[in-house]
C-alpha cells in the first residue's frame, strides 16, 4: 500500500493504492457500480434503438438517416451519458 508498495506487487495487483488511505476503497467501489450502471444503460439504449431502426426497415419505413443516427447518434450519445461519471471521479457528485 501507498508509496511503499513493491513493483512486484504494483503490477500483479488489479487496483493500487496511491496513499495510505483505505477509507479510498468505498470510493472506488461507488465509482466502479455507478460507471457499470452507465456502461449498462448505454448498451440498452443503442440495442434499443437499433433494433427499432431495423424493425422500421422491415417494415419499409426507416430512411437511410434513422439508419445513420442509429449508427452515429447513438455513439455520441452514449458517449456523452458515459461523460457522467466524471463528475464522481473528480468528486463533483
Amino acid at each position: 500500500m501507498g508509496g511503499l508498495g513493491s513493483d512486484a506487487a504494483i503490477e500483479a495487483a488489479d487496483v493500487v493504492l496511491m496513499d495510505d488511505k483505505p477509507s479510498k476503497i468505498a470510493l472506488a467501489i461507488r465509482i466502479a457500480r455507478r460507471t457499470l450502471r452507465i456502461a449498462k444503460q448505454n448498451v440498452w439504449f443503442a440495442i434499443g434503438v437499433k433494433v427499432l431502426v431495423l424493425l422500421l426497415a422491415a417494415f419499409g419505413i426507416a430512411t437511410m438517416w434513422m439508419a445513420v443516427f442509429a449508427d452515429v447518434g447513438v455513439t455520441v450519445l452514449a458517449v456523452l451519458n458515459a461523460m457522467r461519471a466524471l463528475g464522481e471521479v473528480r468528486g463533483e457528485r
